[in-house]
């Protein structure tokens, strides 16, 4: 394959969703294949590139399958957009074929469709929250923001406080499990869908907690994969499961940010909170280059007498989403924390309530299928009406 090709596919290999993979990138397309193939074994996904003429591409890839192990999968890049080509190269077992140049998006989507399993059950999407400056609301977002996803948009949810020494998501829930993350992490062997759900607290009829200790009767010092098993057991039995970090940065926090779907900052609008959230954008801009920037919500916004840096600069200043800008609101917060209940369920007619709703259909995505279904029925009226 030629340079730019290798240098795509190099890239790809580190991306988050390739992380399982094992990589190697070897330039001279399907001739230095055929060379390398002829004593060793061939792997479980074989990506090749051709510049040549459609009857060459034909005739290289008979070679090559005369050493290619049973059960291989290959993809063939090429240079011609030609169907009689693709339907010659399908029949002679080809996985797929694509028409360079490709980016890196359409080489890690292509090689998830070989692996796609249909009768599988649904992943869960994973969601973080992690806040630019402590005390700045992270947590009460991610709590509201979890019962949001749950009442509002009726899908099953889970969240994992894991802020360990200092999590405020009992209290809020009201909940005082007496087990929660520390037992799930304790013995990882044995961890599975029954044993979870034993651990989790029933918050409501769709929302479930996996509580924080909230004790300070030890350190929480952890490999940096301490917590995938936990988070890959959460996502098997639950559609959404939000991930409520601590105002932390060691290795297991960014190896969470850089693996799951979503990540959502929270901050004050002032310059601490602009210079923190910028070096958080840019380190996880790093850690995921391949997906898109993380979501911004601006909390405590309208504090008397704080000078305040506009909603509008902040978010331009970082190049992000902002999804919402939460006004400062003690009473309205305070007491329904006070009481361990939600904003929606202490106030379901106030606006902040609302601002949950439109920040829970965004990061799960409801909010641009509901576009798409407005889009589609608005056209398919447009056609009754002619």
């Amino acid at each position: 394959m030629d340079a730019q090709t290798a240098e795509t596919i190099q890239n790809a290999s580190l991306d988050r969703r390739m992380s399982k993979a094992h990589t190697m990138v070897r330039q001279g397309g399907i001739p230095a294949a055929l060379e390398t193939f002829q004593s060793a074994a061939t792997p479980n996904f074989l990506i090749v590139e051709s510049l040549s003429s459609p009857h060459e591409v034909i005739e290289e890839l008979d070679q090559l399958a005369e050493v290619c192990d049973a059960g291989t999968n290959v993809l063939v890049i090429g240079r011609v957009n030609d169907v009689n080509l693709y339907r010659a190269l399908i029949q002679r077992g080809v996985g797929e074929y694509i028409v360079g140049p490709v980016d890196i998006a359409q080489i890690i989507n292509t090689i998830g469709q070989f692996y796609s399993d249909t009768e599988a059950e649904p992943f869960g999407r994973t969601i973080a929250v992690i806040g630019a400056k402590g005390g700045c609301g992270a947590s009460s977002v991610a709590h509201n923001l979890s019962w949001s996803i749950a009442k509002t948009l009726d899908n099953d949810v889970a969240i994992a406080d894991l802020d360990l020494p200092f999590g405020t998501a009992g209290l809020d829930f009201n909940q005082d499990p007496l087990q929660g993350v520390m037992e799930a992490v304790a013995s990882p062997e044995r961890l599975d869908d029954t044993l979870l759900d034993r651990l989790l607290s029933k918050c409501n009829d769709r929302l479930s907690l996996l509580a924080a200790p909230a004790t300070l009767d030890q350190t929480y010092d952890f490999e940096t994969d301490k917590f995938d098993q936990v988070i890959e057991v959460m996502q098997k039995g639950t559609p959404t499961v939000v991930l409520d970090l601590p105002h932390t940065w060691n290795g297991w926090v960014r190896h969470i940010l850089a693996h799951v779907d979503e990540v959502l900052i929270v901050a004050e609008p002032d310059l601490a909170n602009l210079r923190n959230a910028k070096n958080l954008v840019d380190s996880i801009g790093q850690l995921r280059p391949n997906d898109a920037k993380p979501y911004l919500v601006l909390n405590k916004v309208g504090i008397p007498k704080r000078p305040e840096i506009k909603p509008d600069e902040f978010s331009s200043a970082l190049d992000v989403v902002s999804l919402a800008s939460m006004p400062f609101e003690p009473a309205l917060f305070g007491t329904a924390s006070n009481n361990g209940q939600m904003i929606a369920e202490f106030d379901s007619r106030h606006a902040v309530a609302g601002l949950f709703e439109e920040i829970a259909a965004k990061v799960t995505g409801k909010a641009e299928m509901n576009q798409k279904s407005k889009s589609l029925f608005a056209s398919l009226m447009k056609k009754v009406r002619k």
